[in-house]
């Protein structure tokens, strides 16, 4: 089944894989999907991801990071802008994730970047979403 909203499916395929303990979250790629875990990957909450050829459509494979005691390293996903509401912030605007402890993802005109990147380069964009 297709959904409307790729992103929001990309962020309950891999909380709900943490959740159930699982190495890892296989879900279809597409290029927006695999832009945003590679984000997720530099900031280091996940553990890497691969794509992978598969009939009818490639596959994206998600690993998750754990700490020593088994927990996620991802405490929490909030999805911001959803395909009924846009959310669209200035550099100024954008304000930090648990002052400073989370990342909010932000698809600029430079493609997509952390809260504090945008920040730093003084662009505004639509916040797709927090994590921490």
């Amino acid at each position: 089944m297709k959904s409307s909203d790729s992103i929001s499916d990309l962020l309950t395929h891999i909380r709900n894989a943490m959740r159930a303990g699982h190495e890892k979250a296989e879900l279809d790629a597409s290029k927006q999907r695999e832009a945003v875990v590679k984000l997720l990957a530099e900031e280091g909450y996940v553990a890497g991801y691969k794509v992978v050829e598969a009939e009818p459509q490639k596959q994206l494979q998600v690993r998750l990071k754990y700490d020593g005691q088994g927990e996620p390293v991802i405490g929490g996903l909030q999805r911001v802008s959803k395909p009924g509401r846009r959310v669209y912030k200035g550099a100024a605007e954008i304000e930090p994730v648990l002052g400073g402890m989370g990342i909010a993802v932000v698809s600029t005109s430079r493609g997509l970047m952390t809260d504090r990147q945008a920040r730093e380069q003084k662009i505004g964009g639509e916040i797709l979403f927090n994590v921490w």
